[in-house]
């Protein structure tokens, strides 16, 4: 019996959810990923097919006076980038997918920064 791996795991819990969660224009998803090295986060109109607005560690203005990219802080950065961005569209509403990750840690720092910056979700 072969194990499953963490990410083939994560990836499975991610096709589930993305069942019942969609983007819309009215209403995108918020679309987190997190690596090793960085935190990215992505609002995407699944109906079009298009990515209205992203925000990541990898950007310099982000990166800049962050003292580490993969922190609890940085995602914070993260998440208070992508509302300011959203916001700008004219996005206030949308829906989270976490990814397949579990909401803890950087991910919900993200999360709780984009609230305080505006988003409803």
């Amino acid at each position: 019996m072969a194990r499953i791996s963490k990410e083939d795991a994560r990836r499975a819990r991610h096709v589930r959810l993305r069942k019942k969660v969609a983007g819309t224009p009215d209403r995108p998803r918020l679309s987190v990923r997190r690596t090793l090295h960085h935190i990215y986060a992505t609002l995407v109109d699944d109906a079009q097919g298009h990515t209205l607005a992203a925000a990541s560690t990898v950007e310099k203005s982000l990166s800049g006076p962050l003292q580490s990219k993969t922190s609890v802080d940085a995602a914070k950065a993260v998440g208070a980038a992508i509302a300011e961005k959203a916001k700008a569209a004219g996005i206030s509403q949308v829906v989270f997918d976490r990814g397949g990750y579990k909401y803890h840690g950087r991910v919900k720092a993200l999360a709780d920064a984009a609230r305080e910056a505006g988003l409803n979700f």
